[in-house]
């Protein structure tokens, strides 16, 4: 069918795993006549859910796209994975799409991925819809709205109500008066949500208030569209995807009240690096230069590189040449696909604000933003915040000669897949595959076996500890090295500083006078970040700290690079040895889900492990969320404790926080060890 951008809309259903976001998209889609019958998770049959592992599983583990043509209106969704585990990649969907739905299983209430996802899109600046889904089952949904109030603001407000214990759901927007509701009335929650609206129009807010009972729900369309951008406005609806109940409302609130691309907050394009980067409109006009960004990668043996591409501005079709990232050399899109699931569909064309796929282009990577003209080089979305990843295993091959298979198959996971990280550990002889929790790493090591035949030989990683400086310090070395023939001459003076926490490493070069040659000075820079690398202290990375080359000799035959590496590691060295160097541990936040009951155990087995305690809430379903900082080194084997003291009911996420200097006694044992190593490698 023919659409035009004002007839696009695009949202992604998040939420907590087990809110039933996947029948929930089923339903839409079956709804709209995209599929013949709804699918179900028990028989593997649902279309977002394709992959074997998350058929098994019965639960999504990797986001999908579909669609649906509906009154003249195109619709994309996606579905995303609710584990808390998974929340990287849920998260890395949200720059396709100008609204997020909320989705909560009316019987679990607010959960720790429901919370987080929340977060995220607001912090994006989507319109955001919540959907209390499964209201067919016994629930106490007033206690619920009112626990959504209280957590997102009192901006949630009914737009429609259901009824009839829950086996119909009723307009509160449209309609000013209708049928007996579960709880509240129609003409209560119609006279709420219209004065939230209006009050984003000074004009319709004096009429109101003057009495004017005849302003349309055409009049309101432009106020209600600027409340959900402002977030003045979060319409909470309800329905149960499984017997169908609400879905016909919500379908009527995606097609008539949600906002089209060009309605929404404009995505955050910025043109250039750093401090330097600026705002910069990315306009969705057909006519103009062709920019889209790449929110997902998947790697298929059959169809290569598959990009998923949110198209921001201009039009995409075969034959077109695009250009990624930076890149002098363009790419030619063979074929313009429309995701379905698992399948993918020829389309002939794609349009501002649609979602498309292209597949076999290897320079794709994720994130990139792709574009038809060199106007648009440097241009990129500002980026989004995810959870830094921070469970490790430590990974080898467990066959003899799997050596290479092994790393080919990382690369394309790491590709797909933003929220993994790899790290060799040079000081512990270490590859660590580092993911945002247990369950993450399980899924992707099952999918390294699966699809890839890759066994692997894991166990639990060193501690990734960091080092930095505490005072200044002045450094110098001068390397000398004659050998017969052209000799070796480097001469550097530098100061350390310590920075911030967090704030990472500076080098800044303040030679004057030519004493260090132009041209010499990225050598002392590649010395310096070589002894950053291993570290001067406990033979970890250092961070946090500010190098100044001030001064330096050379000498008119014997400079050259090497010697300049050489005297800017040893004069580095030199300087942190003076600058009181010390151990950095990592802390997390930790975000435990658990029965009330188990409250007291829970708080009592954290404060042994040296944790600090930021807050607790009980919900109305009497789940306690508990949220605390802890060290890394004290959460190796939480999962287990956890299970021990809430007879495996509890759940916990934890992500990165910041680092903070080690206890005394263990930055000696650091320390030591590190000294011991030398030793031994020094007499071998």
């Amino acid at each position: 069918m023919a659409y035009t951008t004002a007839d696009i809309r695009n949202l992604a259903l998040v939420g907590h795993s087990g809110a039933g976001k996947t029948l929930l998209a089923e339903a839409l889609l079956h709804r709209a006549g995209a599929i013949k019958a709804m699918g179900e998770l028990a028989r593997g049959s649902t279309v977002c859910d394709a992959d074997p592992l998350e058929k098994e599983l019965q639960h999504s583990l990797y986001t999908a796209v579909c669609h649906f043509d509906v009154d003249g209106h195109h619709v994309n969704l996606i579905d995303t994975p609710g584990y808390p585990d998974l929340l990287g990649r849920s998260q890395a969907v949200l720059a396709a799409v100008e609204t997020a739905a909320i989705v909560i299983n009316a019987q679990s209430g607010i959960e720790i991925a429901t919370r987080r996802m929340a977060e995220a899109a607001a912090k994006r600046g989507l319109d955001r819809i919540i959907i209390v889904n499964r209201i067919d089952q016994p629930a106490d949904l007033p206690a619920l709205l009112a626990q959504l109030r209280e957590t997102f603001g009192p901006e949630c407000l009914p737009i429609n109500l259901p009824a009839y214990g829950g086996k119909r759901v009723v307009d509160c927007f449209f309609s000013r008066e209708g049928p007996e509701t579960d709880f509240s009335s129609v003409a209560e929650a119609h006279r709420q949500i219209i004065e939230q609206v209006v009050e984003v129009d000074a004009e319709l807010l004096e009429r109101y208030l003057g009495g004017d009972e005849a302003i349309t729900a055409e009049q309101l369309h432009e106020p209600f569209e600027k409340a959900l951008r402002e977030g003045h406005l979060v319409p909470v609806c309800f329905t149960s995807a499984s017997s169908g109940a609400g879905i016909a409302e919500l379908m009527e609130l995606i097609l008539r009240l949600l906002p089209n691309p060009i309605e929404a907050n404009p995505p955050p394009f910025l043109k250039g690096e750093g401090a330097a980067a600026a705002s910069v409109n990315v306009i969705p006009h057909p006519a103009l230069h062709t920019v889209a960004h790449a929110f997902k990668l998947s790697i298929d043996p059959y169809q290569g590189r598959i990009g998923f591409l949110r198209l921001h501005q201009g039009t995409l079709k075969n034959g077109t040449q695009l250009f990624v990232g930076d890149a002098r050399k363009p790419f030619k899109v063979a074929h313009l696909y429309q995701p379905q699931g698992a399948t993918l569909q020829d389309i002939g064309l794609a349009i501002p604000g649609d979602i498309c796929a292209v597949t076999k282009v290897d320079e794709l990577y994720f994130d990139a933003v792709v574009h038809a003209s060199h106007d648009e080089d440097h241009h990129h979305l500002q980026p989004a915040e995810r959870p830094q990843p921070m469970h490790g295993l430590a990974i080898a091959a467990a066959r003899p000669g799997d050596e290479h298979k092994l790393a080919d198959t990382l690369h394309k996971l790491l590709a797909e897949d933003p929220s993994l990280r790899l790290e060799h550990v040079g000081s512990l002889n270490e590859t660590v595959l580092y993911g945002i929790g247990e369950l993450h790493l399980r899924v992707v090591l099952e999918r390294m076996k699966r699809q890839y035949n890759v066994e692997l030989k894991t166990h639990l990683p060193g501690v990734p500890y960091r080092e930095t400086i505490s005072r200044a310090a002045e450094g110098h070395h001068r390397h000398k090295k004659q050998t017969g023939g052209a000799g070796q001459f480097g001469e550097v003076f530098l100061r350390v500083e310590p920075l911030p926490r967090g704030s990472g490493f500076e080098f800044v070069d303040a030679v004057k006078g030519g004493t260090i040659p132009n041209t010499l000075i990225p050598a002392v820079e590649k010395g310096v970040r070589q002894a950053l690398e291993s570290g001067a202290v406990a033979g970890y990375p250092m961070q946090d700290l500010r190098v100044i080359v001030h001064d330096g000799k050379t000498h008119p035959v014997d400079s050259k690079e090497v010697a300049f590496v050489t005297a800017g590691r040893k004069a580095f060295l030199d300087a942190v040895s003076q600058a009181h160097g010390i151990v950095l541990e990592p802390i997390l936040n930790l975000a435990i889900s658990a029965p009330a009951s188990a409250i007291g155990s829970i708080a009592g087995d954290l404060s042994s492990l040296r944790a600090h305690i930021n807050n607790q809430l009980v919900g109305a379903d009497q789940r306690a969320v508990i949220e605390a900082q802890v060290p890394l080194a004290e959460l190796k084997d939480y999962g287990h404790r956890l299970k021990a003291h809430t007879a495996g009911e509890g759940t916990y996420t934890m992500e990165f926080s910041h680092y903070d200097p080690a206890p005394p006694k263990l930055q000696q044992e650091l320390m030591t060890l590190h000294a011991r190593r030398h030793r031994e490698d020094d007499e071998a």
